[in-house]
């Protein structure tokens, strides 16, 4: 746990911020502002002033007991089901699962950020505080697993926002869910950026032994400081890699996920980031490349023109060269990988760095043919 206070740059100008930010680091000295601009203050600049962050469990950060938590605002949300279905060509799963909408790690570059305007609310901070729990989650998964019919698929959960997010050690949603899907031996992936997902590697670990499980680690730098900067309030980098060792000692297949890559940002890690994760265990590994749709371009935008200005015109230059373009192009087959001679560069990168360390040798397929329909709807359900 730790808290970044960054140094008012209108004030103290670029130079002085960034020594301000380094004694931080090294030191743990404190700059107190009375409130500092978060991500998404200019283009929202009523409602995108963020707070102090604070963080409450161990996520790799040093412990600073005095201060509160991140304040976020948890409400109640009750979904008519909770399996989301989807037929996009470009990925390999048809169906998962979102415990939470919103997500407090608030990593800059969060595509599903656009999905709050659903609710009202901004893409911005209030994706990250103003968040939604789904307690029913558990019943809701029991009772469409019950359903007669239901064709058994590999389920994906993280693919959207985060189910090990800080609120999950109060709401323990994400583990009730294993729980059923555990009872009904339904295979499951998971993609997170938190190292809570070990609270779980008892039911991951029994899960595993009978090839229904796996999980990503989702690993986009190495670098602390870049990190802190660019995902707040996820684990840090090195509790992320030792999520993966402990998870590959307990017999569960744990895999790393670069996503996604930025361009003039952390591409130049690539083979440093696949390496640290196969030592650790993990044999499988993939990336994507960053997405930036609709409120998130700007959003993004304004971040690396605070903290990278240096780099702005670089970096926005070779996501267009990779995007036709354009910020973002949303067309299926181009959006996880992008086009053009930069876009090849990074994807012959990663597989010439995994094919070197013997990963993505063999992709570990989950089984579906151990499916037991819960008991508990399935009398009831048949009278129907």
């Amino acid at each position: 746990m730790d808290v970044i206070h960054h140094a008012d740059r209108a004030a103290f100008g670029e130079g002085r911020a960034e020594h301000a930010n380094a004694l931080i680091g090294e030191a743990g000295l404190r700059i107190n502002h009375e409130r500092r601009r978060g991500r998404g203050a200019g283009i929202n600049p009523s409602g995108r002033f963020e707070p102090i962050s604070r963080h409450v469990f161990d996520d790799g950060w040093n412990t600073i007991e005095e201060l509160p938590p991140f304040k976020t605002d948890v409400q109640v949300e009750k979904p008519r089901t909770i399996i989301t279905r989807n037929d996009s060509p470009d990925i390999s799963f048809d169906r998962s699962i979102n415990p939470y909408r919103g997500c407090e790690h608030g990593c800059i570059y969060c595509f599903a950020r656009p999905t709050h305007s659903y609710m009202g609310l901004s893409a911005g901070l209030d994706f990250e505080s103003k968040l939604f729990a789904k307690p029913d989650a558990p019943r809701l998964l029991e009772r469409e697993l019950a359903k007669p019919g239901y064709v058994v698929k590999t389920i994906a959960i993280g693919t959207n926002t985060d189910p090990y997010q800080p609120i999950e050690k109060k709401w323990r949603i994400m583990r009730e869910i294993l729980e059923v899907l555990e009872a009904a031996n339904h295979p499951v992936g998971i993609v997170t950026k938190s190292a809570m997902v070990m609270r779980d590697q008892d039911i991951l670990a029994r899960m595993a032994e009978k090839g229904l499980a796996k999980v990503a680690l989702s690993v986009t730098t190495l670098d602390a400081r870049l990190a802190r900067t660019m995902e707040p309030r996820a684990s840090t980098p090195t509790r992320r890699l030792q999520a993966i060792r402990t998870l590959a000692d307990a017999g569960i297949p744990a895999s790393v996920m670069m996503g996604p890559v930025i361009p003039g940002v952390n591409d130049h890690e690539i083979e440093r980031i696949l390496d640290s994760a196969h030592a650790m265990g993990a044999r499988e590994a993939g990336y994507v490349l960053l997405r930036l749709p609709l409120e998130v371009a700007p959003i993004f935008k304004d971040w690396l023109l605070r903290h990278y200005p240096d780099r702005y015109r670089h970096v926005m230059s070779l996501v267009r060269s990779m995007r036709g373009g354009k910020d973002y192009d949303a067309e299926w087959g181009k959006r996880m990988r992008g086009e053009g001679p930069y876009a090849w560069q990074i994807g012959r990168r990663f597989e010439i760095a995994a094919k070197k360390l013997g990963m993505n040798i063999q992709r570990r397929k989950l089984r579906t043919d151990l499916f037991e329909p819960p008991a508990k709807y399935g009398t009831q359900l048949s009278l129907f």
